[in-house]
């Protein structure tokens, strides 16, 4: 039997589902990642099997001038995504925050560490990139 990991954003008023993960998962320092989590870092992850459960009717998207595209909650706000240019939905990467349970997944990198804010340190026993992963 195959696992499903369940999510939701802050209100609960939009939850999602997924069947996987991938193999790669690092904490982002990009000053957009800063921004849109409102912390010294994002980390997200790719996933499979991306089910909407309830409120994609409430789901707000950010494009930024690189095509980039964020997704959040319009009703609490909740950052729940991260796209490339061009990406479909089901391509997102999600917040590892926003899992409601424990889930498989080990943060193995720490990327776009040269726009880290000044007064956070990054994790010593993980690898580090200025950009992304190389």
């Amino acid at each position: 039997m195959k696992n499903i990991y369940q999510g939701s954003c802050l209100c609960g008023k939009v939850s999602f589902s997924v069947s996987g993960f991938s193999e790669q998962a690092a904490n982002c320092y990009c000053t957009m990642c800063q921004k849109f989590h409102g912390a010294a870092f994002g980390t997200l992850v790719g996933v499979s099997g991306l089910i909407w459960n309830s409120g994609i009717e409430l789901l707000k998207h950010y494009t930024a001038d690189n095509g980039t595209v964020r997704t959040f909650c319009g009703e609490c706000g909740s950052s729940l995504g991260f796209r490339v240019k061009d990406a479909p939905m089901e391509e997102m990467e999600l917040a590892i925050a926003t899992f409601n349970d424990d889930i498989p997944v080990t943060i193995d990198a720490q990327i776009y560490t040269k726009y880290r804010a000044n007064w956070c340190q990054l994790a010593s026993d993980l690898p580090a990139f200025d950009e992304g992963r190389t």
